[in-house]
């Protein structure tokens, strides 16, 4: 196998290349620092679940979600289902429903 030539002079390229560009990205921070950014803009969050008055329903065996009214259980068997939903004040979750306690 031929040695190669010049391996110490691509070495010391590709540092300079790398010290380059840290400190293109140190000046890229510093900049973000004095005008007030601190990252990526991120956005205003999407809010999450089931709109007011519904209950998202989780089934184990299905591995999938269901989105019904409030005090409500999917009729579809087998009867998995988990609430998923935090009810709101004044909202029970209905009978029978959730967990087995035996």
């Amino acid at each position: 196998m031929a040695r190669r030539k010049n391996y110490g002079f691509e070495r010391r390229q590709k540092e300079t290349a790398r010290k380059s560009r840290q400190q293109a990205k140190r000046e890229r921070k510093t900049e973000r620092d004095e005008q007030g950014e601190s990252g990526p803009e991120m956005g205003t969050a999407e809010s999450t679940g089931p709109p007011p008055g519904q209950w998202e329903w989780f089934s184990p065996s299905r591995g999938r979600v269901v989105t019904t009214q409030a005090r409500q259980r999917p009729a579809e068997l087998p009867d998995d289902w988990i609430v998923l939903t935090e009810p709101a004040e004044g909202e029970g979750e209905s009978e029978g429903s959730g967990t087995d306690h035996a």
